[in-house]
C-alpha cells in the first residue's frame, strides 16, 4: 500500500498545483482511515495540517457549506505563486546548521574529529539549546533539518550480552585525541574495515531503481552460492581529511594479509601522492576480522608495509561491539551501498565502476581495484617471527593501542673479486 501511494504520487505531484495536491493527499488519507495523515505525511513529505487542511475542505464541500461545484470548492482557499510563502529558518539564519551540527556531533560520544555523528537529545532539548545561542527555531522545523542532513528516530538494539565494553567512551576520546594531533600536524589518518561480502551474479539487490513502466530488470528467483561467478570482498580504507575512499575488491578470502594489502593499495594509489611530507599514520580500525586487535598476523603484515613505506603505524582499535560506530562505515560503505542499490552485480567489472561512480555533494571520492591475488586462510606466525616486530604498547588500553615503527634496513654486504 505503500508503495502504491508512493507511486501515485510521483506520478501526479508534478501535475497538480498546491490545492490540487492538498486534495489528493486528503483523498488519500481519508481512504487509509485512521493514521492516514501520519502515513501520507510521512509518504509525500506533506505537512500534517496541510492535509488536516485539504480532509475539511472536502468535507465541506461534501456537506454543502461551498456552492456545490469544483469551483466553489477551489474559491474556497487561495494558492500561492512559486516562490511565495516565509522562507526556511536556515535562509534566515545563516548559523543555523552549523550550530546544529556542533550540537549533534559531540566528541564525549565517540568518533574522531566527532565522525560519529548521532545524537541523544530530543527535539526540545536541541530547540532549548539553540535558543541559548539566539536562533528562534520550533521543534518541526529541528525535525526537518536533522532529516535533511541525514538523521533519523533510531532505538538502539541490544545483539550480544556483555558485549559493551565499560572502557568504550575512554577509548572513543582517547582516538578523538589522536585524530586531532595527527590532523593538527598534517599527518595521515585513515578508517579500514571490511564491506559485507556480495556474491556476484544477476541477484536482487536491496533498493529500488528509476526503469521505463514494467521494465524491470529480470534476476535470479535464488541467490546460492553455486549459481554465482564469484564473490566480491571489499575492503576499505577512507581518508578522513580528503574525504576519498580506495576499496580493494577481493575474489578469494578476508584475511590479514589481504587487509594490509589493501591498506599498501591505498597508500601507492593515493596516500603517498599527496602526503610527500608524512613520517606517521594513524589507522582507526574495529577489534574484530581481518584486522582483529588480537590478530598476529594482522600486525606482522603491518611490520611489513611499515618497512616498505618507512612510515611509523600508530594503530587505534574500536572497543567490541562499536565497529558501526568506524568514520567508514557512515562515510564510505553507506555510501556504495546507495549507489548499487536495486543494481544486480552481474559481473566484477559492474562491482568496480559502481563503486569508483560513488559520489556525494560534499566531495566523497572513491577508487576501487579489483585484486585477483590468492589470500590463503590459517596462516600463522610463530614466536620468533612476532618477536620481531617492533611492536610498543600504548599505555592507554595497550590491547586496543599499539605503534609498530619500521625496522632499520641492514645494508647488503658488497661481493669481495678475489
Amino acid at each position: 500500500m505503500v508503495d502504491e501511494i508512493q507511486e501515485r504520487y510521483l506520478s501526479v505531484s508534478k501535475f497538480l498545483g498546491e490545492k490540487e495536491l492538498r486534495w489528493w493527499a486528503a483523498t488519500e488519507a481519508r481512504v487509509l482511515g485512521h493514521g492516514g495523515i501520519e502515513r501520507v505525511s510521512q509518504i509525500t513529505g506533506l505537512a500534517r495540517s496541510t492535509i488536516s487542511r485539504g480532509i475539511d475542505e472536502l468535507e465541506a464541500h461534501l456537506l454543502g457549506d461551498s456552492d456545490g461545484t469544483a469551483d466553489g470548492l477551489a474559491a474556497q482557499s487561495r494558492q500561492r505563486k512559486p516562490g511565495a510563502g516565509r522562507k526556511l529558518a536556515e535562509d534566515k539564519d545563516p548559523t543555523l546548521l552549523s550550530d546544529l551540527d556542533k550540537l549533534i556531533a559531540p566528541t564525549t560520544r565517540g568518533d574522531p574529529e566527532s565522525p560519529l555523528r548521532w545524537t541523544t537529545l530530543s527535539l526540545s532539548h536541541l530547540c532549548s539549546a539553540l535558543a541559548e545561542k539566539g536562533h528562534r527555531v520550533s521543534e518541526p522545523t529541528v525535525s526537518r533539518l536533522l532529516s535533511e542532513i541525514g538523521f533519523s528516530l533510531q532505538a538502539p538494539r541490544k545483539v550480544d550480552e556483555g558485549s559493551s565494553s565499560p572502557h568504550r567512551d575512554e577509548q572513543f576520546q582517547h582516538i578523538n585525541a589522536k585524530v586531532e594531533q595527527f590532523q593538527s600536524q598534517q599527518q595521515p589518518v585513515v578508517s579500514i574495515d571490511c564491506k559485507k561480502k556480495e556474491l556476484v551474479g544477476n541477484f536482487w539487490q536491496n533498493g529500488q531503481e528509476w526503469h521505463p513502466m514494467g521494465e524491470a530488470p529480470n534476476v535470479s528467483a535464488y541467490d546460492f552460492p553455486t549459481l554465482a561467478l564469484g564473490k566480491a570482498i571489499p575492503y576499505g580504507v577512507y581518508d578522513l581529511a580528503r574525504n576519498e575512499g580506495w576499496i580493494n575488491v577481493g575474489v578469494d578470502h578476508d584475511t590479514a594479509e589481504f587487509a594490509v594489502g589493501s591498506l599498501f593499495g591505498w597508500w601507492q594509489q593515493m596516500g603517498k601522492s599527496v602526503y610527500t611530507q608524512a613520517t606517521d599514520l594513524l589507522i582507526t580500525a574495529d577489534g574484530g576480522g581481518s584486522n582483529s586487535s588480537r590478530s598476529r598476523l594482522f600486525k606482522y603484515e603491518l611490520q611489513e608495509f611499515a618497512d616498505e613505506t618507512g612510515l611509523t603505524l600508530h594503530v587505534c582499535h574500536f572497543p567490541p561491539g562499536t565497529s558501526k560506530w568506524n568514520k567508514i562505515e557512515h562515510r564510505l560503505f553507506s555510501q556504495v551501498t546507495k549507489n548499487w542499490r536495486g543494481r544486480p552485480l552481474q559481473s566484477y567489472a559492474i562491482v568496480i565502476n559502481l563503486i569508483g561512480s560513488t559520489a556525494t555533494e560534499t566531495g566523497l571520492k572513491v577508487q576501487a581495484h579489483i585484486d585477483e591475488s590468492r589470500y590463503p586462510i590459517g596462516r600463522a606466525i610463530s614466536d620468533e617471527e612476532f618477536e620481531s616486530i617492533r611492536l610498543e604498547r600504548d599505555h592507554v588500553f595497550p590491547l586496543w593501542n599499539y605503534i609498530i615503527r619500521p625496522r632499520p634496513k641492514v645494508p647488503r654486504k658488497e661481493a669481495v673479486i678475489i
